[in-house]
């Protein structure tokens, strides 16, 4: 709930850095947290990178489908390495204190990449559904300026949703504490510790981040309650197969988002809330990100061809 406090009893000196509580302060589980992340992390980024490499110079590999997966990789590394290189840092050196612009940037940037990613997955669900359900009228339908300003459309809506709420957050003061339970900046623990009135910034975020969620997964129910209709009525069991297996990929990793995003808003209780939060925040920052390269490649037998041609054109160019 929102608070206001005397005035008088604020501190107006200017907050200049916070610090981050982190995970734990066990030095023992410090250095597993640091090896997982730092795993974790360089795994992301090399299966993204290669993504967006594949799709940059595989011929085959222009469609929208792989257009929208390449802006997709390009989320994912932006989203974790907002968050992860940051704490990664603070667990090998010991510090634990961040700039108030610095925190104010790394809460922007993860939150305008996270919502981003869900508009971009609508948008992926809507792109199957035209392949499966309008196939003669794909190439049409989905051409290269469509998907384009599909995902600048993406982009801008994400930003009109962000930005109100962030603009009024500047304005918060903090005069009571400077201790962030979290290990980066989130909206919960620094609303927690702000000393002016956070009922309408409180209502804002849940509005906004309702609004985000209705849309994108209504967008994505609906794509696949036609998709499922199309594909039962295929006369053969193989193509049936065959177009289950385009959507695959995207199910899971949608189920691994929108299942995520769903732990954050069942109510616990006070004590276990901000665990949960740091649980979730683990998941989709440096989980989520390491996964979701294997998920695409492990079942797409194009994107497979494509690494095994780089490959092959990697060993053929290093022999000459």
């Amino acid at each position: 709930m929102g608070r206001t406090r005397d005035p008088a009893m604020r501190n107006h000196t200017s907050l200049t850095r916070f610090i981050l509580l982190g995970l734990t302060d066990d030095p023992h589980m410090q250095i597993l947290i640091f090896l997982f992340l730092l795993l974790t992390y360089m795994l992301s980024l090399t299966g993204n990178l290669i993504i967006l490499l594949l799709i940059l110079v595989d011929s085959h590999l222009k469609t929208a489908m792989y257009f929208f997966l390449q802006n997709f990789s390009f989320l994912e590394i932006s989203f974790t390495s907002a968050c992860i290189p940051r704490f990664l840092y603070s667990i090998s050196t010991g510090d634990r204190a961040i700039t108030y612009n610095a925190c104010a940037c790394q809460l922007f940037f993860t939150y305008m990449f996270a919502v981003t990613e869900f508009f971009l997955l609508a948008a992926m669900s809507f792109d199957r559904y035209v392949a499966i359900c309008k196939p003669l009228h794909y190439v049409t339908i989905m051409n290269h300026r469509v998907c384009r300003r599909i995902v600048f459309c993406c982009w801008m809506a994400t930003l009109l949703i962000i930005s109100p709420p962030f603009s009024f957050g500047l304005a918060l003061e903090f005069c009571d504490s400077n201790v962030i339970d979290h290990f980066v900046c989130d909206v919960n623990p620094l609303l927690k510790i702000a000393c002016s009135e956070t009922r309408f910034i409180e209502q804002m975020t849940l509005a906004g981040s309702v609004l985000i969620f209705i849309l994108t997964l209504v967008c994505v129910v609906l794509s696949y309650v036609y998709i499922i209709r199309t594909i039962l009525g295929f006369p053969s069991a193989q193509q049936r197969t065959k177009a289950f297996s385009t959507c695959s990929s995207h199910i899971i990793v949608v189920s691994i988002t929108y299942g995520s995003c769903i732990f954050v808003y069942i109510k616990p209780s006070a004590k276990d809330e901000m665990t949960i939060n740091k649980g979730v925040t683990i998941l989709t920052t440096s989980i989520s990100p390491m996964l979701n390269p294997f998920i695409y490649t492990l079942r797409n037998k194009q994107v497979k061809q494509a690494f095994n041609d780089l490959v092959q054109r990697i060993i053929s160019l290093s022999k000459n």
